[in-house]
């Protein structure tokens, strides 16, 4: 058949009295019916009849936000109200992103953007991005992970449990490994100077993609705003399931089904890193979190989360929060492109190519996959340009075919009939807003997603499975993407699209989300308030720029400051009811100590190991003397030397006793260490027990009363959370007037108030919401007398005991200030007007 013109896709008729390929037909009856279809590599089974599922549905249906909290009216896919605020002082901003490079792409428009308000911003992500980074005037940090190799891994992996040969080539090990070193490294990339300028640096927020998973753990540690944007569905809602979810057939509720992949998804993926994550939280002096808490800990924070995508192709759900905005897709700034001559030359030789590319997929058989390429392009009879990508694909040109490597997708886009690519969401963008028509071919992750949503819009074939791709189904996916209807919808899409900036409105949404009256002082308006200095009767929020010029000028001491914690986030382990939580207090404290056991009765054998593997002494003395004395027997050594020798030879004797001697010490000095190994892990044994007995288990019963009248539809009264001594203090006294009170009198009130509201019914009703609430409340006000005021005890000494990073915070955040100062370079008048506004709200501080 005759490849189509540039301008027009071929014949009409024929192409649409063509039906569609076997795998390609899209459905029209809404999000979820299509989603929940969707059978393809990079998906997790979700099966809704196990008894985990089942749990997490009844959590669900229990949940009565929704009734409480009504979402508000939406326009077109955004709050209805959305509220615009100016943000007038100037932050460091980390962007931190893992993923391949169609994933950092998006957030170097972001950061540019960003700059234009003023703010400095670094983009932390994987070392061989810097280039691409820095060229586009932004910083750089490398926080390491070989994205190729994450890719390669994804690929083989598509799903999130491992296949056997990966576990047995110990490729899982080794990416629970650079998942760890990219941890590391996104903390460096908060409080580090730049590596390359040595200019110091200290992030004031963070923005991230979710599969970082560094970005809330920093956020505490630093107490600074968190803001969350990806390009995939990451949030609950009832609309549609999670995007790497495939849920079995169930009876189940199918908007209930929806939500429990979300809670699936997340409890497998923390339970291949939560480990790795506790673990380096440990090394930043942060509290574990508890497998309870780790899987919906965005969720439950209600950190704002911003979405990169159109609304025109995937609308926002009615239940998600206010924290929660859909923005557009980035576009970064078209780059400076000059194509070659031989690539202006194909395509002006004939009809509109199609494009066809995997971009940073890494494909196990490259020449396989090419060889199905160049068989399809050949069975329709279509002109084909081919990215070669990370995989290499490739042949030898021809004249319908031609072979790019490194070539905007911004410009090329524009000059093709349609586009093949991995379904990535920065290419999937980039092809909407040029209104080709899209076959999507999914590897992993969210590309499935992006090839169903395509699909349901009518902008191209249902996705074909990376596993299923063949020449004919390749061949019939190009067919139908050039049918005239199909261009059309693709068109249609890129129309509403134009009225999108998304980089601008995920700006707005950043500032919109920023605690903005927290950050402001007096002193300097433009400047953020990093710094608290503390008197005896009240606290001023100073800007790192006006503390080391008050420092220089000895108008404050710095024992005075600590760093102002603009954003704290705390995280608790939530208790549902008293039997759920002592249990899980038990199990906890019980691995605790059985940990603690291990290590001392191992740890003595590994000190021995240790002293055993030691090079012995007599070896290093044989070493040294033999240069001085010929092999020989050592009874005939003093006979040969001179006299001059002898008297300066070493005393043979004194050696072989002194190196008795250390010998002796060696052996000594490893029993020694081996008792001391023995003794912290009794030490870690016998601190566990008693932290488990008086706070843990105590604290737990208290909170798991407390959270019993929640099962009938009441709200427990709110507190607050327990940081240290005073507020664990504070709760326990209000918890226990609270609760001695309510408990007794609701004992009497509720059966009244039932009679009132439902006659003998609600009076029955009334007398069991009573009698449970005083067989609760009382309990919780009793024992939560104790075990509050001794939580925030253990609060207190953690914090105290846990200090590292915090110096190291305090350290960093003056090497910025020093060098911030000097490069504003404030003159004599500015100086002495900073000291005298300084000097006015002083009295305030000491009256």
């Amino acid at each position: 058949m005759e490849p189509p013109s540039r301008n027009d896709h071929g014949d009409s008729g024929s192409l649409d009295e063509q039906a569609p390929p076997p795998y390609s037909p899209y459905v029209d009856d809404g999000l979820v019916a299509e989603s929940a279809d969707v059978q393809a590599d990079g998906r997790v089974n979700v099966d809704l009849d196990s008894k985990f599922a089942r749990t997490l549905a009844k959590v669900i249906e229990l949940q009565q936000e929704d009734l409480h909290n009504p979402p508000p009216d939406y326009l077109w896919g955004q709050p209805a109200q959305e509220q615009t605020v100016e943000c007038d002082i100037q932050l460091n901003i980390v962007i931190q992103i893992v993923g391949s490079r169609g994933d950092v792409q998006p957030f170097i428009a972001l950061g540019n953007e960003l700059q234009k308000y003023g703010h400095r911003v670094r983009l932390a992500t994987h070392n061989v991005f810097a280039d691409f980074v820095t060229q586009s005037g932004l910083e750089f940090y490398p926080i390491g992970g070989d994205p190729a190799e994450l890719m390669a891994f994804m690929v083989k992996n598509p799903g999130l449990i491992p296949q056997m040969e990966a576990l047995r080539a110990g490729e899982v090990q080794k990416k629970r490994a650079m998942v760890a070193e990219m941890l590391q490294g996104c903390w460096k990339s908060c409080i580090e100077d730049d590596p390359v300028t040595r200019t110091p640096f200290v992030a004031d927020a963070i923005i991230a993609n979710p599969p970082s998973f560094a970005h809330i753990h920093c956020a505490q540690a630093l107490s600074i705003p968190v803001h969350l944007m990806f390009t995939m569905p990451w949030t609950s809602t009832k609309a549609f399931p999670h995007p790497l979810a495939n849920l079995s057939s169930s009876d189940m509720n199918q908007k209930t089904a929806n939500r429990v992949s979300y809670g699936v998804v997340e409890w497998l993926t923390w339970q291949g890193l939560g480990d790795v994550i506790n673990r380096w939280r440990a090394s930043i002096d942060l509290e574990p979190v508890s497998a309870t808490e780790g899987p919906m800990l965005a969720e439950t924070l209600k950190v704002p989360f911003t979405y990169c995508w159109s609304p025109a192709l995937v609308p926002r759900p009615q239940d998600w929060p206010t924290n929660i905005d859909i923005c557009g897709f980035f576009f970064r700034e078209p780059p400076a492109y000059k194509p070659p001559p031989e690539l202006l030359d194909f395509l002006d030789s004939g009809p509109a190519p199609i494009y066809i590319g995997f971009g940073s997929i890494v494909i196990e058989d490259p020449q396989k996959v090419t060889e199905i390429i160049l068989e399809a392009v050949s069975r329709t009879g279509v002109r084909a340009i081919i990215s070669r990508g990370w995989s290499k694909l490739g042949g030898t040109p021809g004249h319908n075919i031609y072979y790019i490597d490194d070539c905007p997708h911004e410009w090329l886009f524009q000059h093709v009939a349609a586009v093949v690519h991995h379904g990535g969401a920065g290419t999937t963008a980039c092809g909407l807003a040029n209104g080709r028509p899209t076959t999507i071919v999914p590897f992993f992750g969210d590309q499935p997603f992006w090839g169903n949503m395509l699909a349901r819009a009518g902008a191209g074939p249902k996705p074909i499975p990376y596993a299923s791709l063949n020449a004919q189904v390749l061949a019939d996916a190009i067919l139908f993407c050039l049918r005239p209807a199909v261009a059309r919808s693709a068109q249609d899409i890129a129309l509403k699209m134009q009225d999108e900036s998304g980089v601008t409105a995920a700006v707005r949404s950043f500032h919109r989300h920023l605690p903005l009256s927290k950050m402001h002082c007096s002193l300097m308006p433009n400047q953020p308030a990093m710094w608290t200095y503390t008197r005896s009767r009240g606290n001023l929020n100073l800007p790192k720029i006006a503390v080391q010029t008050l420092i220089e000028n000895g108008k404050i001491d710095a024992k005075h400051l600590r760093c102002n914690d603009i954003n704290p986030i705390y995280i608790e382990n939530r208790r549902w009811d008293p039997l759920s939580g002592i249990l899980s207090a038990s199990t906890s404290t019980g691995s605790e100590m059985l940990k603690s056991t291990a290590e001392m009765l191992y740890n003595p054998y590994k000190e021995y190991k240790h002293g055993r593997s030691q090079k012995p002494p007599e070896a290093h003395t044989e070493q040294d003397l033999s240069p001085l004395y010929p092999a020989s027997s050592s009874s005939s050594h003093s006979n040969k030397l001179p006299p001059d020798a002898r008297r300066q030879s070493p005393d043979l004797g004194t050696t072989v006793t002194r190196v008795n001697s250390d010998s002796s010490r060696s052996s000594l000095l490893t029993a020694g260490n081996m008792v001391g190994a023995s003794l912290k892990g009794f030490g870690k044994f016998t601190g566990a027990y008693f932290k488990g007995v008086v706070v843990d288990l105590p604290h737990a019963a208290a909170e798991g009363f407390r959270q019993v009248p929640r099962l009938y539809g009441e709200e427990p009264k709110d507190y607050g959370t327990v940081r240290d001594w005073k507020t664990g203090a504070t709760m326990g006294g209000k918890n226990f007037v609270d609760g001695m009170t309510d408990g007794f009198k609701g004992f009497f009130t509720e059966p009244v108030k039932g009679a009132r509201q439902d006659g003998a019914l609600g009076a029955v009703k009334g007398f069991a919401k009573g009698t449970i609430g005083l067989a609760t409340k009382v309990p919780s006000a009793g024992i939560g007398l104790v075990a509050y005021p001794f939580h925030g005890i253990a609060k207190t000494i953690e914090t105290a005991v846990r200090s590292k990073t915090r110096k190291a915070i305090v350290n960093a955040r003056l090497r910025e200030g020093y060098e911030v100062t000097r490069q504003w370079d404030l003159s004599e008048d500015e100086q002495q007007d900073l000291i005298r506004r300084f000097q006015l709200l002083m009295p305030r501080l000491d009256s």
